[in-house]
C-alpha cells in the first residue's frame, strides 16, 4: 500500500524540524550531513549541499528503491550510504548521517576496536547503539562505502566512517535522531576521559539490559 499524501508531507516536515534542531546546536555544521526516511513506495533524503538548518519540506528529494530521483531536489551525494542501510535493515524507518565533532574526532583516532570502536560507558548508550563497528576510509562519494556498510548493516543499527562520520538508523525519525545524539554524547565522554581510569558496562550488565529492553544487537 502507498503511503498517503498525509504521511509523506509530515515526514517531510519533520525532517525540517529535527534538520533545524540539529544544525541549531552545533551537531551539523554548513551543508555537511544527511537525513532521510522511509515511505512505502520509496524514501525522503535531504538534498545535495542543502543545510540541515534551512530545509523546504517541498524540496526534499524522493526516491524509490532502486535509488532513481522521482521528486524534489537533487538527492545528496551519499544517498547510497540510506540506500545500503535500508537494504539490509528492514527495521529501519529513518537515517541520519552526521559530520558531528566529537564523533568524527572519534573516528580519527589510531587503534581503535573496529569492531566496536566506543566502550558501553552508559547504558543509554548500550540501549542507543549497541555496538559500534568501524568502517575503513573511503574518499567521500565513494560507491564502495555503500558495499562496506552493507556488509555491517545487517547486524547493526549503527556505523561510524573513519575520518568521516557516523550514519545511524532508528525505527522512526525520531529514534534515529536520539540515538545519533546519544553517539555524539558518548564520543564526547570517551574523549573527555582520555588517559583516565573507566569503568564501562561488564558483560553481565549489559546482558541484562539486552533482556530487559530487549535489544537485539
Amino acid at each position: 500500500m502507498s503511503p498517503t499524501r498525509g504521511d509523506e508531507s509530515r515526514l517531510r516536515e519533520e525532517i525540517v524540524l529535527f534538520g533545524r534542531s540539529l544544525f541549531e546546536r552545533g551537531l551539523t555544521a554548513g551543508s555537511s550531513g544527511n537525513i532521510s526516511a522511509r515511505l512505502d513506495d520509496g524514501w525522503l533524503l535531504t538534498p545535495t549541499n542543502a543545510c540541515l538548518g534551512r530545509l523546504d519540506p517541498a524540496q526534499i528529494s524522493k526516491l524509490d528503491w532502486d535509488g532513481r530521483h522521482i521528486a524534489g531536489d537533487r538527492p545528496s551525494k551519499e544517498s547510497f550510504l540510506h540506500r545500503a542501510m535500508y537494504e539490509e535493515r528492514g527495521v529501519a524507518g529513518a537515517i541520519v548521517h552526521l559530520h558531528s565533532t566529537h564523533s568524527v574526532a572519534v573516528s580519527c583516532l589510531h587503534g581503535l576496536d573496529c569492531h566496536d570502536c566506543l566502550p558501553p560507558l552508559t547504558p543509554y548508550y548500550v540501549m542507543k547503539i549497541g555496538r559500534l563497528p568501524l568502517i575503513p576510509y573511503h574518499r567521500p562519494g565513494d560507491p564502495a562505502l555503500g558495499d562496506a556498510i552493507r556488509g555491517l548493516a545487517a547486524e547493526h543499527c549503527s556505523v561510524l566512517l573513519a575520518n568521516h562520520g557516523p550514519v545511524v538508523s532508528g525505527n522512526s525519525l525520531e529514534a534515529a535522531v536520539y540515538a545519533i545524539e546519544e553517539l555524539e554524547e558518548t564520543a564526547k565522554l570517551f574523549l573527555l576521559l582520555q588517559g583516565f581510569p573507566t569503568r564501562p558496562l561488564n558483560v553481565e550488565q549489559i546482558n541484562e539490559l539486552k533482556a530487559v529492553f530487549k535489544l537485539d544487537f
